[in-house]
């Protein structure tokens, strides 16, 4: 779908997003990632009802040293408060635990949470699976020192956007089969969970002014080590066992790369047992929420994703 093509079905709210932008330089990718930190920054909000802060955690064997970015409750009373784990959008290869500042405050201010954001090691510097071993040590630290945040360790929820949706549902795996500490609700937002990108919506945006195919193909070859198997903890599309993992909440947009590999993990997890809840956006490309958060379906999509944390928190 070429980019006239692709505006015609865009949501009229969106598309002078869509319009504007530049598109991501994965070609020159230190540069990009100077350019995209500076925007990280400049996006970045202040809110008087939410206190944030950065915090070095232990990370895993191979890289032990992990920033988080902590947002929590300004009142919060001495009260214990459940938490959600969160992994930002990357392509596995750019962007920081500041990146959706915005999205963060919002969870926290509007569900009455703990927040921590994980600035997990990138692509092409380091391949698979060092992310999601980053995204698993700090599930671990948050569920063993959660004392120290008034943190409730029966009340974790991961979740993240696009490579951050693929590390949260690769942290459900990893912490199903390592008997790790309890998740009570896995949040994938237009996760990329299939490395093959064999489906028919993967090969058919092909815009480059938003998240396409070409990119796709760059992230993935960035990610993976080609002399190094394929798993479920890199790849969660792949895994052949989907039970006894936590609830899902998910959205994606009728105009994602995204959006074929996402219905198919929501129809297997629901045949393995798993209580799913997925929206499919029409007229919406990859990450629009976050790239026009004001506007209405962006809101409306916000209010749902607060209410399956507050069911999921039991609130």
């Amino acid at each position: 779908m070429n980019e006239e093509m692709m505006r015609s079905k865009i949501d009229s709210a969106y598309r002078d997003f869509y319009d504007a932008s530049p598109g991501y330089d994965l070609e020159h990718l230190e540069i990009f990632r100077v350019l995209d930190g500076v925007q990280e920054k400049i996006l970045c909000r202040q809110d008087a009802d939410v206190v944030v802060r950065e915090a070095i955690i232990p990370g895993p064997a191979d890289h032990p040293q992990l920033k988080v970015r902590i947002y929590e409750p300004k009142e919060r009373n001495g009260c214990r408060l459940p938490a959600l784990l969160f992994f930002h959008a990357s392509g596995f290869m750019f962007g920081s635990a500041r990146r959706h500042e915005g999205l963060c405050i919002r969870y926290c201010k509007h569900v009455g949470c703990v927040v921590v954001s994980v600035e997990y090691r990138l692509a092409p510097e380091w391949k698979a699976p060092a992310a999601v071993e980053d995204a698993y040590a700090a599930l671990q630290w948050l569920a063993r020192e959660g004392n120290g945040l008034l943190v409730d360790p029966e009340h974790i929820a991961v979740g993240g956007i696009s490579a951050g949706g693929n590390l949260a549902a690769a942290v459900s795996l990893l912490a199903r089969d390592r008997k790790g500490p309890k998740i009570v609700l896995q949040i994938i937002l237009a996760g990329a969970l299939d490395h093959t990108m064999s489906t028919y919506s993967a090969k058919n945006i092909t815009s480059d002014k938003v998240w396409s195919y070409g990119y796709s193909k760059t992230a993935w070859a960035s990610y993976l080590d080609p002399g190094r198997e394929v798993t479920c903890y890199m790849s969660p599309s792949i895994a052949k066992d989907l039970s006894n993992l936590p609830p899902c909440f998910s959205y994606v947009g009728g105009l994602d790369p995204f959006l074929d590999e996402n219905m198919q993990y929501w129809s297997r997890l629901m045949q393995a047992g798993v209580a799913v809840e997925g929206h499919v956006i029409p007229g919406m490309y990859h990450c629009f929420d976050v790239s026009v958060p004001s506007a209405k379906r962006s809101r409306e999509l916000f209010e749902l994703t607060y209410h399956a944390m507050r069911c999921a928190f039991g609130a």
